[in-house]
This record gives structure tokens, sequence and C-alpha cells, in this order.
């Protein structure tokens, strides 16, 4: 079984979701942004992602990552709780299957979980 943080309007989630299913894999589909995740579980999705630098989960270009004055140098906690309080932060999508997770960016990425 597949998970997505999926956003429908985003072209890259959408083709990452179609890969999936073209691919025949059971998905459960979380609408991120109206689901946020907490902080326990972003630093859940940043282990099973292999411990990246949190700003690799991150949406750099909207505007409230600019708002909320954060950089590539922040650290880690203050862009997790930023990614929790708006989760339009969050990168998407992002694919877990068990342990592991892939952003799917591209949405070929996601077939190293396949």
């Amino acid at each position: 079984m597949i998970t997505l943080w999926h956003n429908p309007r985003c072209s890259k989630s959408r083709q990452t979701l179609a890969l999936i299913e073209a691919a025949g894999h059971p998905v459960t589909i979380r609408k991120y942004l109206d689901d946020a995740p907490s902080i326990s579980e972003l630093k859940a999705a940043l282990a099973a992602l292999g411990n990246p630098p949190a700003i690799q989960m991150m949406r750099k270009g909207e505007a409230v990552f600019k708002e909320l004055g954060l950089r590539g140098d922040t650290a880690d906690a203050d862009l997790i709780t930023a990614m929790a309080a708006h989760p339009i932060l969050i990168e998407r999508p992002i694919a877990f299957t068990g342990a592991r997770a892939v952003i799917g960016r591209p949405p070929e990425a996601v077939k190293d979980l396949l």
C-alpha cells in the first residue's frame, strides 16, 4: 500500500498518482492541505525520506515562506513547525510505503517505491 500526500491541483502530484495507479498499486490519498500533518508526522516523513535537511521537503517559492522570514539556514525544528502550521510549504507530492518515502519531483521518482 502506498500513501500519497497529494494536492489534486498540482500537476506533479496528479502525474505521480497516475504512475502509481498505472502500476496497479493500491494507494491511499491524503489531501495534506485539508488534513495537515502534525509535527511528529513531518519528522517521520523526513526519516522515511532518509533524514535530509527539512528545507529539502519545503516549497521555498511559496509567499508564506518569505512572509515567515524562513531561509535555507533556518533550523530544522523551525521549518518543521512552519510546515505543520502552513502545509502549503510541504513539497508535493510525497509517496510513502513501509518505512520509505520519496518526493515525486520528478513524478518518476515514485518508481523507486513500486
